[in-house]
């Protein structure tokens, strides 16, 4: 325990989840010494805590712009027999999504993590932060051992919530600009035993209360995993009659690679509070209840879930958004739909700006170019860098966007493949002891595409 709490890291990152699993892993295949501190029991954040899947998308129309490390972890993940890859949206809103089962990202990201020699802490939360001369000099690492401070040389903040970049005095944002009003949170819900067959009988037999499958049955044909969006006059009817009280739209759910087996991704949790500990347990116990008549609808209203059992909820409530950096650049809704290609660019995404209305019912969306257009654009890897901290990197979801930009930038395969450049990026900057925004981002660009990850397609 002593060496642990002792030894002084290359890299210490704060959070493992998505991007902070692939930050870490990319620094050590560099070489550097890592240290991730994360609360949970496992790694992968939101993918393997809060039931949020499929991953998406890789791609932007047809045409695959997310590769790299992000593309290694399905490939493991498909060879082990936790995915089927990248198959199409039957509900349409993207090209292609990436089903995987949870438990076995669980031990994906164990054996990679191993692999690169990182040091993992898990059953850790982080408590708070030491700084010397205006650089993160250590954080306040709180488990059973008790209060302890782990060194290094550079942080990497992957909390989600931007917790490091706030606790060390960088400018930050939340929510919209109006109000502050963050997008909702969601509980997701899991099921087995969905007879899917009698559920795609009633989606043929009620088209007008699915419209985005109306003009793509061959989708229902296929034995790929199944997602649907839709039960819209049901679920409104339900609602006047007081069985609902979740402020939304229609029904979101999406099939695993387990036949049978759904994520329902429905719930919306209004104003709460990521950064509290008080909001984060309203959100909770708001979840759990909404949760609780969604289950009673599906079971009322909608054929093939009768017999259906719910497997979970949560385990941990799904956040969207809460702080987010105001760093060297902030990228904008303009660049990304206009698919701006930076000249420091380190990933690129086809993802659409999708707005979870934090006032209720309605999700605004849009696209990169336009509908059907195969749109995309380029993440620059200024977002991650804060003015003030010069030895601290912000990948992820709470990475400098603003808030429409943040609504694109936040999916799984962009957070992962912002956590790859950090990674890289943090292994550079201790080799040639620069602070993180003056590191040569060509070199950085030409090791992330030594790796595969796509800067033009």
């Amino acid at each position: 325990m002593g060496d642990l709490y002792r030894k002084y890291y290359d890299v210490v990152v704060a959070g493992g989840g998505v991007s902070g699993a692939t930050s870490a892993i990319a620094a050590g295949r560099q070489g550097a010494s890592v240290l991730v501190v994360e609360q949970n029991g496992y790694l992968g954040g939101s993918l393997t805590g809060c039931g949020v899947g499929p991953m998406m998308t890789f791609h932007a129309g047809e045409k695959q712009v997310i590769r790299g490390m992000m593309q290694e972890i399905v490939d493991r993940l498909t060879e082990n027999g936790y995915s089927r890859g990248h198959v199409r949206d039957t509900t349409r809103y993207v090209s292609h999504v990436t089903p995987f089962d949870p438990e076995g990202l669980k031990r994906i990201l164990d054996q990679m993590t191993e692999e690169a020699g990182c040091h993992v802490l898990l059953h850790s939360f982080l408590g708070g932060v030491e700084m010397e001369n205006g650089r993160i000099s250590g954080l306040t690492v709180c488990n059973k051992d008790g209060l302890h401070t782990v060194h290094g040389s550079v942080y990497i903040d992957a909390t989600g919530d931007g917790d490091i970049m706030a606790w060390s005095g960088c400018e930050y944002t939340r929510g919209r600009p109006e109000d502050e009003a963050p997008q909702p949170m969601t509980m997701n819900m899991k099921y087995a035993n969905v007879d899917t067959k009698t559920l795609k009988d009633y989606v043929r037999g009620h088209l007008e209360d699915f419209p985005r499958l109306k003009h793509n049955l061959d989708l229902l044909n296929s034995d790929e995993p199944f997602a649907l969006a839709g039960f819209n006059s049901v679920w409104g009817q339900a609602a006047k009659d007081g069985e609902l009280s979740i402020p939304r739209e229609d029904v979101l759910m999406f099939e695993t690679i387990h036949p049978g087996e759904f994520i329902v991704n429905t719930t919306r949790i209004l104003n709460a509070d990521a950064t509290s500990a008080q909001g984060l347990s309203n959100a909770e116990k708001i979840g759990r209840r909404q949760c609780a008549e969604l289950d009673a609808f599906l079971h009322s209203h909608a054929p093939g879930f009768e017999h259906a059992i719910l497997e979970f909820t949560g385990p941990s409530v799904g956040i969207r958004g809460s702080r987010q950096l105001v760093g060297k650049y902030r990228i904008t809704a303009e660049d990304i739909l206009s698919g701006r290609q930076f000249d420091s660019r380190i990933c690129l995404s086809g993802y659409p700006i999708d707005i979870h209305n934090p006032s209720g019912q309605g999700t605004e969306t849009h696209y990169v170019g336009g509908k059907n257009s195969g749109g995309y654009y380029s993440i620059p890897y200024e977002i991650m860098v804060p003015k003030e901290v010069p030895n601290l990197l912000v990948p992820g979801r709470c990475a400098s966007a603003s808030f429409e930009a943040q609504a694109s930038i936040r999916l799984t395969p962009s957070v992962g493949s912002m956590g790859q450049a950090a990674g890289i990026a943090a292994d550079m900057a201790v080799r040639e002891n620069l602070p993180v925004g003056t590191i040569a981002v060509g070199k950085l660009q030409d090791t992330l595409r030594k790796q595969g990850a796509l800067l033009e397609v």
